[in-house]
């Protein structure tokens, strides 16, 4: 879910008022427990409530459905703040830029020979690409190229893309938590051998992952954190030993900028649902800083 859509992202306007100049917020209607994906920010003196929600980044487009309540919660705030912000194009130019392994890195340099000639074959025959073209790509953004592939439909998009639409309709500015630098050094200090483990596996155990997927989509749409969470949790497919660089150290940088945003302004924050739940996650982390965590309607 965090490797395919790593060039998605919505950010945020900045606004300097005066608490009596500042309009006043439509009020939301609580959820009935805490399954949903959409919550409000509140208490630890902030003058205006601000809102996270949960994002999965890549899907079939028509089961990207936002409720009134989540387009209502944009209306609120001042930003809107996803991982990345990609409304700037100069982010997507530096992605293309950082794809590449340092040190003149290739991925035959990774791979025996057979192995190397079935991922080789794979990208050729599956997904039309000349291994010449990905000589130097790292893993992990290879391995991103095979999502679509495991899609139920043709049109894909990402829900930060299609909530972009909302924020431009509103008028809001787009921003970003993290850099593309960043997000960049994050997959570095992943070795590259132990990608391109994880890229071969996912080429063996294409079908398993598409079920794997499907689960995560399923699961996603019900809104049940502590299901998300377990899902996670009993994920067989790699990565479990970077939790604290992919999820926890990012949770926690997130959390100590959220402090000093939603001081000034109502933010709305979107990033991978992933990030919400278990007691490293964004929830738990803001509740242990002071602040209000309402569980909101999402439907």
């Amino acid at each position: 879910m965090k490797t395919t859509n790593i060039f998605k992202v919505i950010g945020a306007m900045f606004f300097f008022c005066s608490c009596n100049a500042q309009p006043k917020q439509t009020k939301l209607i609580t959820n009935a427990d805490d399954n949903t994906l959409l919550w409000e920010i509140s208490g630890n003196g902030l003058t205006k409530s601000s809102y996270l929600f949960g994002t999965f980044h890549l899907m079939c487009k028509d089961d990207i459905v936002f409720s009134g309540q989540l387009k209502t919660a944009v209306t609120n705030a001042d930003l809107v703040y996803l991982e990345m912000d990609m409304d700037d194009p100069s982010v997507l130019l530096s992605g293309f830029m950082l794809m590449n392994m340092k040190d003149g890195k290739q991925l035959r340099d990774l791979y025996s020979p057979a192995d190397y000639e079935k991922v080789s074959v794979f990208f050729k025959d599956t997904l039309h690409m000349p291994m010449a073209l990905l000589q130097h790509t790292k893993p992990f953004f290879l391995a991103a190229m095979l999502y679509p592939k495991m899609m139920p439909c043709k049109t894909v998009s990402g829900v930060e893309e299609e909530l972009m639409k909302i924020a431009k309709q509103q008028k809001k500015e787009i921003k970003g938590l993290e850099t593309m630098e960043f997000q960049a050094a994050v997959f570095d200090s992943i070795p590259y051998q132990e990608q391109a483990k994880e890229l071969l596996k996912s080429i063996d155990s294409l079908y398993t992952y598409q079920k794997y997927f499907d689960s995560m989509i399923t699961v996603y749409k019900t809104q049940r954190l502590t299901q998300i969470e377990k899902l996670f949790k009993d994920s067989e497919f790699g990565m479990e030993d970077h939790q604290d660089i992919l999820l926890n150290d990012r949770n926690k940088n997130w959390v100590g900028q959220l402090k000093n945003i939603t001081k000034k302004e109502s933010v709305f924050v979107a990033v991978g649902a992933a990030h919400l739940v278990g007691e490293k996650g964004l929830i738990s982390l803001l509740k242990k800083e002071g602040y209000t965590l309402k569980p909101l309607l999402n439907k």
